[in-house]
């Protein structure tokens, strides 16, 4: 059987013109970006806060429902994985390089510029750390646990392609197989290689601060670039050998430096004050979360802006990466349960990140409030480089992270061109390796573009634009997936029901 090749072609010539036109005139493209991100953000910033919401209470209500004993495939089908791996993969599909960028970052950054109120007190440390947890919690993995849902369902129940348009058939049946479902995976393909670029992105950064803080090499683009393509080499040498090598043996080496660095701080650290501050914001954050997950401050310009320029783009980067850790979380979690499924990826990766900031970013906020030490003033790259500075082995833990950042590095990009390759291949499981080098090329093209025309601003806005159109086919989703699970429940007790009666 031929494989159909036209999202594939389609998706690479509409990315070629744009990696042109941001070499030829970046500028024009940075200024056409800034727009559409002001229009996206003032115009859809209340869009993306309910939808964001909503799909909290859609996966909660996924929980307790009626539905919550269907199996993510054949009724007799098992676990693959057991629970303690399964976990372990869970989180390691998420959220690598932000982690390490923001872990000291963005709550320090809110602890000094809240989301309302004045900077560097006891209440902005408390409501900084809050708002770390909003971003990075159960709102975000809310998201992630409805798309994989949606895909493992398709996939393991009726043997559907592992595809974004798949998960409509519920709602348009065969024409998921004609140009609406092309346009849909077109649409799964850009936001996809937008959310990872910035990671990309992002990842470049900090290796660049790093090396400064290690070996002076100076901080700029070129730096970033010749960082980019040493990297390029890599990710592309490892996503040619195989999911089962390259990335299986890169997601271990991630894991096991991530738990040293993330125990080397909790003793290095204030670590009494840490579980003081983990305690405390636990309560305000169970206190607050739907309160902060709606909140848009109509009446106050600045507090608006903070919260599109940081709730609303994490909304969007979350979105826009669903298509990629769906995929990854749906592959790993066939013959469980609904009710087990979604449990485990609301609530297990949302406590390893509630931990995580609190240890890192509470040790930022611990030497600017408690010690005077000037965090807050640090860049976004550097400021982790900084409170490594204050700390007993800094230069040992410098070290780990710019190793760390480089292998997340690699498995993220190895990762999406995996995953950019099964979008555009029919939802093929192995795509072959030249189409993985051909976005891992393209993936890569696009990120500097980003750079240069806008710098993380231009990553952000890449991520929002792209998110909105996705965010809409994830919405009629969740109405399909609904169709299909009552369809299965009503089958299934009809059964009961003749079994009783013959018995």
């Amino acid at each position: 059987m031929l494989m159909d090749r036209s999202v594939f072609k389609i998706s690479v010539g509409i990315a070629i013109i744009f990696v042109l036109v941001g070499v030829l005139i970046p500028d024009r493209l940075g200024s056409a970006m800034e727009v559409a991100q002001g229009f996206v953000l003032e115009s859809f910033g209340w869009f993306y806060q309910l939808v964001a919401t909503f799909f909290l209470l859609f996966a909660t209500f996924m929980i307790f429902s009626k539905y919550g004993k269907i199996k993510l495939g054949k009724k007799d089908d098992k676990p693959e994985y057991s629970r303690p791996t399964w976990f372990a993969m869970l989180f390691s599909a998420g959220m690598g390089i932000g982690l390490l960028f923001y872990g000291v970052s963005e709550p320090i950054s809110h602890f000094s510029t809240p989301p309302l109120g004045e900077g560097s007190t006891e209440q902005s440390a408390i409501l900084g750390l809050r708002y770390t947890w909003l971003h990075w919690g159960l709102h975000a993995w809310a998201i992630y646990a409805i798309v994989a849902m949606a895909l493992a369902y398709q996939k393991f129940k009726h043997n559907a392609p592992g595809l974004m348009s798949a998960t409509l058939r519920p709602v348009l049946g065969e024409k998921v197989k004609g140009p609406i479902g092309k346009t849909i995976d077109v649409v799964a393909v850009f936001a996809t290689l937008f959310g990872v670029a910035a990671s990309l992105g992002l990842g470049a950064q900090q290796i660049n601060a790093g090396l400064e803080y290690l070996i002076g090499i100076p901080n700029n683009f070129t730096i970033q670039f010749i960082i980019m393509a040493v990297i390029t080499v890599l990710f592309i040498i490892s996503a040619t050998t195989g999911i089962s090598k390259g990335i299986k043996y890169l997601s271990n080496i991630n894991m096991s430096i991530a738990v040293v660095l993330f125990f080397a701080m909790l003793i290095l650290g204030p670590t009494l004050f840490l579980l003081n501050m983990f305690t405390t914001t636990l309560g305000s954050y169970v206190q607050n979360v739907a309160l902060m997950g709606l909140r848009l401050s109509p009446f106050d310009e600045t507090e608006a802006a903070w919260t599109q320029g940081w709730t609303v783009f994490y909304w969007a980067w979350w979105i826009s990466w669903t298509p990629f850790v769906g995929m990854f979380i749906a592959r790993v979690s066939k013959g469980r349960t609904i009710r087990e499924f979604t449990i485990a990826v609301l609530l297990v990766p949302s406590l390893v990140c509630a931990l995580w900031f609190t240890v890192f970013g509470g040790t930022g906020i611990y030497l600017e409030y408690v010690q005077g030490l000037n965090v807050s003033g640090q860049s976004l790259e550097t400021a982790l480089f900084y409170v490594y500075q204050q700390l007993p082995f800094g230069a040992l833990l410098s070290v780990l992270t710019v190793g760390l950042i480089t292998t997340f590095f690699v498995t993220s990009a190895d990762s999406a061109t995996f995953v950019l390759g099964m979008q555009t291949t029919g939802g093929k499981l192995n795509p072959p390796n030249k189409i993985k080098v051909v976005w891992g090329i393209i993936l890569v093209a696009a990120t500097l573009v980003l750079m240069v025309s806008g710098g993380l601003a231009g990553l952000q806005t890449a991520i929002i634009v792209s998110a909105l159109p996705l965010t809409f086919i994830v919405l009629i989703m969740c109405y399909g997936l609904m169709k299909d699970l009552d369809k299965e429940w009503k089958v299934e007790k009809n059964k009961d029901k003749s079994i009783k009666k013959a018995s």
